[in-house]
């Protein structure tokens, strides 16, 4: 097996597999696409030389194994896949997963849930109910909507944690709903954060939440899937927000915009990142722009899940956990994870690769009012930027470690103080909130908390609080203020006209105490420091090793299956089935939206978002609205409408997608999608295609390939706290030599759906080409063609009666 290794990788040497692209090359979103998935893992020599390409060829019906970990976990949880099937990057699933939480948005869910015809949850040892947003509301609208959702969740018998308990993200994490190797949602945005002790975590909207309630299931398209290796140690002062701070910042171009991460790294890189930093940075990967944040099940995590499994078997009967935490964190089910552990196969295919080394990090703070503003301590701790409030708080950085690094600022001032606790400075308010209350207990125990609140500290309840502009202490206008949590755009938390920054709790409690941006003085830089080492396209040698054998072990596969050498992977096209209901062929003129990053805002004006009575009529004359009023006149019925990319960024709302079906539209493209529209889209019935080349043609021929952005000033409506929590929309952007936002241009566009393929007419005499496209499997058929999830709910449960 060595001597074969080694005699393949010698004629990999002299053969070059790839001439004409470095073994980083990044290749576009392969779901999206323009090839067929067959291309994924085939070096390009490979399919120009004749030698293989029988081989090759063969690679449209051989399954490949070579998966992520993302991937594994995916497959791991999808329902109905073939006995040969390996799930990949761009699939669409059906999915069941480990857990589903739900917190203040329980009620509204649970009023979805019984709207679509649902008495009973499906499985209630599947979902959580937490209540964690608005403790400290006390009006009685409030604490009527908490009773509502813990009557509810008593009456089905569903695991339950009341208001003060915790924030949700934190209970699924210590409570062990969240475990690794298991996929986890949740319906709000920073269920990223159970990726930080290896279980797959990514957000829903309500009406899946509804689904998997009602059925146990929803679908799922896995998300292109990005790598991010570390390399060195961090330095002493240097911290886990610190380390996504500084990705937030430094890769501030989206480049993993829609992905799901895959972190790994050097065994020192990956031992200096505890737990709680990993929990701190996969939480933080929403603002980054990610859908899922994953760090792998290694020994760090071992540790760390031995010592829960100790402590729940030792305090069986806790009063703060629910009563079978001790079966979730057991010995036993941790023989069972470590011996069958998950890890990426060598040679998985990653849309993109990102490097970081940790040795050459400093403490960073993130804004003001963006997380993609990051700033070196050292050059702002230079300016005096004198700060009003300053934010221990949020489910990214209030754990006992965190409260702890904070706590060290004021014992370590003490001892310079004849042992008392110095005071936070004049003018400055100090607010600390525990990410639960068993950490907040082990805080007091160690004495951290006592020490904060000596020196002034103003205690709130386990909660989310500021974090989401909710409660006491609210950034007003004018004031600044420095934050442990993991939001900072304008408004977050208070006033619009307000500055915050994101910083490490040692930060933010060494600020409190000086009265302006600072650090407590532990960072140590390195000798020869020179400047961040990080980069794009990356791979080590031993990455690089890895994909040629993968690529081996693929080529071996396909021989085997024997394919005749006359068969080209351009012209074999596997036919799918239609289902009843779901058209053959969608046929129009293409309307061109020439933008990107058209929010959802955009799309359906917040002002009508959460008006009841808004008709069929008036929503497809006001869609568009916010993005050009002319829109209305121009767009006709069967229209395809094509926009840039990002397209439906911003807050969750149905009616983006609703408006667009109202308008009679059939079908929606664009260069690529935002995922929460992506997912109402679908979900109410409007089909989408992500084709980047037709966008560039388009633009190649009305407008240009240039283009730059537009400040928007866009305001959420208030009841979204009570939907998926999204950042806000990226400032809207045009070609530059753009004249018209909407355009008739007399293209025609016909989708092929047996074939997977689009065909595009430009104008009456003009060219004619042709793309293939994201196979549509039959659950997103079904749910389509049935008029959406809820219907297609509803026909589940009338199945099982």
């Amino acid at each position: 097996m060595f001597k074969r290794t080694g005699a393949v990788l010698l004629r990999c040497r002299v053969t070059r597999l790839l001439p004409h692209q470095p073994l980083h090359h990044i290749r576009p979103r392969s779901y999206n696409t323009t090839t067929p998935r067959r291309h994924a893992d085939v070096f390009p020599s490979q399919i120009e030389e004749s030698s293989s390409a029988a081989i090759l060829s063969s690679l449209q019906s051989t399954a490949l194994t070579h998966q992520t970990l993302t991937e594994k976990i995916v497959q791991r949880y999808s329902l109905g896949l073939a006995n040969d099937q390996y799930v990949k990057a761009g699939d669409y699933v059906t999915l069941s997963p480990h857990h589903c939480m739900t917190h203040d948005n329980s009620w509204p869910t649970a009023l979805k849930f019984m709207s679509i015809g649902a008495s009973k949850i499906y499985n209630p040892r599947q979902i959580v109910m937490t209540l964690d947003h608005d403790v400290q509301n006390k009006s009685e609208s409030n604490l009527k909507k908490y009773r509502q959702i813990e009557e509810f969740a008593k009456k089905q018998k569903v695991d339950f944690f009341p208001a003060g308990r915790g924030i949700g993200h934190q209970i699924m994490v210590e409570e062990g709903y969240a475990f690794p190797g298991t996929m986890t949602v949740a319906s709000d945005s920073h269920s990223n954060m159970y990726g930080g002790v290896g279980c797959l975590g990514t957000p829903m909207v309500r009406s899946d939440a509804a689904c998997i309630w009602a059925t146990g299931k929803t679908w799922w398209q896995v998300p292109p899937i990005a790598k991010v290796t570390f390399t060195g140690a961090l330095p002493k002062g240097v911290t886990g927000k610190d380390v996504i701070v500084a990705l937030s910042g430094l890769f501030n171009n989206d480049e993993v915009l829609n992905h799901a991460i895959e972190f790994t790294g050097s065994r020192e890189a990956m031992m200096s990142l505890s737990v709680d930093a990993r929990l701190a940075i996969a939480n933080m990967t929403t603002e980054w722009g990610a859908l899922t944040g994953l760090f792998p099940i290694d020994s760090v995590l071992e540790k760390w899940l031995r010592y829960k499994a100790t402590e729940a078997a030792l305090y069986e009967s806790a009063e703060l956990s629910d009563a079978l935490i001790f079966k979730r964190f057991s010995h036993q089910r941790l023989d069972e994870l470590f011996e069958n552990r998950l890890f990426a196969d060598p040679g998985a295919k990653y849309a993109k690769n990102l490097h970081l080394d940790l040795s050459t990090l400093s403490p960073y703070v993130s804004g003001p009012n963006s997380v993609k503003v990051a700033t070196p301590l050292e050059e702002l701790s230079a300016q005096n930027l004198t700060i009003d409030k300053a934010y221990l708080v949020s489910c990214t950085n209030s754990r006992a470690s965190d409260l702890a690094a904070a706590a060290k600022v004021f014992k370590d001032a003490a001892k310079e103080n004849e042992g008392e606790v110095p005071k936070i400075a004049e003018g400055v308010e100090f607010y600390i909130a525990a990410a639960s209350l068993p950490e907040q207990r082990a805080a007091e125990e160690a004495g951290d908390w006592q020490a904060m609140l000596d020196a002034g500290a103003i205690a709130l309840p386990a909660g989310c609080g500021p974090c989401i502009g909710l409660g006491t202490g609210l950034l007003e206008d004018g004031e600044v203020g420095i934050s442990a949590s993991n939001r900072n755009f304008k408004g977050r938390m208070g006033s619009q006209k307000a500055k915050a920054y994101l910083a490490s709790p040692e930060v933010v409690a060494a600020s409190a105490l000086n009265g302006k941006i600072s650090g407590p003085g532990w960072y140590e830089r390195p000798e020869g420091w020179s400047g961040v080492n990080m980069g794009e396209g990356f791979i080590t040698a031993e990455e690089a090793l890895q994909n040629v054998i993968g690529q081996f072990d693929i080529a071996i596969k396909a021989a085997e299956q024997c394919v005749s050498p006359d068969q080209s992977i351009e012209t074999i096209e596997a036919a799918i089935d239609v289902l009843p209901g779901f058209p053959e062929e969608v046929k129009g003129e293409i309307v061109f939206l020439d933008a990107d990053n058209i929010s959802t805002d955009g799309i359906y004006p917040g002002k009508y978002t959460y008006q009841d009575d808004v008709t069929k009529e008036k929503m497809a004359e006001v869609c568009m609205e916010n993005y050009d009023a002319a829109f209305s006149s121009i767009a006709r019925e069967n229209d395809i409408v094509v926009a840039g990319f990002n397209f439906g960024c911003g807050s969750s709302r149905e009616q983006a997608a609703t408006s667009i079906l109202a308008k009679k539209i059939p079908l929606v493209v664009a260069g690529s999608l935002g995922n929460t529209f992506s997912r109402n889209a679908i979900n109410n019935a409007l089909p989408l295609l992500e084709i980047p080349r037709l966008v560039q043609r388009l633009r190649e021929t009305f407008s240009s390939t240039k283009v730059q952005s537009s400040q928007q000033n866009i305001k959420e409506p208030s009841q979204n706290r009570e939907s998926l929590d999204s950042p806000p929309p990226t400032p809207q952007a045009s070609p530059e030599k753009e004249k018209q936002l909407t355009r008739r241009t007399g293209w025609m566009f016909t989708w092929d759906v047996r074939r997977s393929k689009v065909i595009v007419q430009e104008s009456e005499e003009g060219k004619i080409w042709s793309e293939n496209v994201t196979t549509l499997p039959p659950n997103i058929q079904e749910i389509i063609a049935r008029g959406g999830l809820e219907k297609w709910v509803k026909k589940e449960i009338n199945a099982a009666a």
